[in-house]
């Protein structure tokens, strides 16, 4: 059982209505302490699940009023006779409950999160240079291992990770910041990619290079399953090593390819790249899209719940329509007749 502390400071003129309705809340612990003459302080240890309507409370609170103060922490190790007691369920049941629900961190820290991948960073760029290098000697070498080594380095995934998510919450200048960070790093792979290909008038005919230059239907599979995975690992605040791989796999590599294609003058094999680029792109902010609205995902305030329904379902119809449309263009350049 995963589980925070919330630790609230509340006017003294607030206190006694908030600490009634906090204590409604299903809680572990609910201890008070009179910080000073003005200000009570609400210590609250709860599980994960609970956290995100006791926030979304304390959001709608502070909005209308003045000097609340939220802090929230993780907990590793809590003990009381109730907690001892309910160690002693059956696993079946634990099993039920886990199974029932999508689970995921609350969604004002999944925001922090998102916040912080959305923004051009030293390390961002550093480390989007890094894997850039790496990649691109992997395709020079024809190095299958230099390329996944390239891929583990690579923070494509935080940006388009935001994308999905800000759309989903309506947050159109969150979106903006997004896309501008992951073009930033497109640009800089293409640039690096382009003056390698300079300097090396080699890359482009190893399997590497021409893996990168066709777009399958099996190429959307791909993207959509990063996708998920990505979003996944989000919700549940996991270490992006792993699922990072599986996005740079359908990002970093085509835009190496671009890149050298550019650089020589490939323009047919650089359009074929830049038709895999967007059609994983594409897919991976769908899958996304998809995973975030299935885990319940909103907004707390009226206005900015209206905003969110109506950039959700523009989202869906958006990036699903430029999916149909990918789909349609790769079917008809293999040669599949429609009658």
């Amino acid at each position: 059982m995963k589980m925070q502390l919330i630790e609230i400071f509340i006017p003294m003129k607030h206190f006694e209505k908030t600490k009634t309705k906090l204590q409604e809340f299903p809680h572990l612990s609910f201890s008070t302490f009179k910080e000073r003459e003005d200000l009570y302080l609400v210590r609250m240890v709860v599980e994960s699940k609970d956290v995100e309507d006791i926030l979304n409370y304390l959001e709608s609170v502070s909005a209308v009023a003045e000097g609340f103060e939220t802090i929230l922490i993780p907990v590793q190790t809590y003990m009381s006779r109730e907690t001892l007691q309910e160690k002693n369920e059956s696993k079946e049941e634990k099993e039920e409950e886990e199974q029932s629900t999508l689970m995921r961190a609350s969604r004002q820290e999944l925001i922090q999160t998102i916040d912080k991948n959305s923004h051009i960073t030293t390390n961002y760029t550093l480390l989007i240079i890094l894997s850039a290098i790496v990649a691109t000697v992997g395709f020079l070498k024809n190095s299958e291992a230099v390329v996944i080594g390239a891929m583990v380095i690579a923070p494509m995934i935080g940006p388009i990770i935001s994308i999905a998510f800000s759309a989903i919450l309506g947050d159109y200048k969150k979106v903006g910041q997004s896309t501008l960070t992951f073009l930033f790093g497109f640009v800089i792979v293409v640039a690096i990619s382009i003056l390698f290909s300079y300097f090396f008038r080699m890359g482009t005919e190893n399997d590497q290079f021409i893996a990168r230059t066709e777009v399958t239907i099996s190429d959307f599979f791909l993207a959509l399953a990063s996708g998920a995975a990505g979003a996944l690992a989000t919700l549940n605040r996991l270490s992006g090593n792993l699922v990072g791989v599986m996005v740079a796999v359908a990002l970093l590599p085509p835009t190496i390819a671009v890149g050298l294609s550019i650089g020589q003058a490939l323009w047919i094999d650089a359009y074929g790249s830049a038709l895999l680029i967007t059609v994983n792109t594409t897919c991976i902010l769908l899958s996304a899209i998809t995973i975030f609205s299935i885990s319940g995902i909103r907004p707390v305030r009226w206005r900015e719940v209206q905003k969110a329904n109506v950039s959700r379902t523009f989202s869906f119809i958006f990036v699903g329509t430029i999916v149909g449309i990918l789909v349609l263009v790769i079917l008809i350049g293999q040669g599949v007749k429609f009658e």
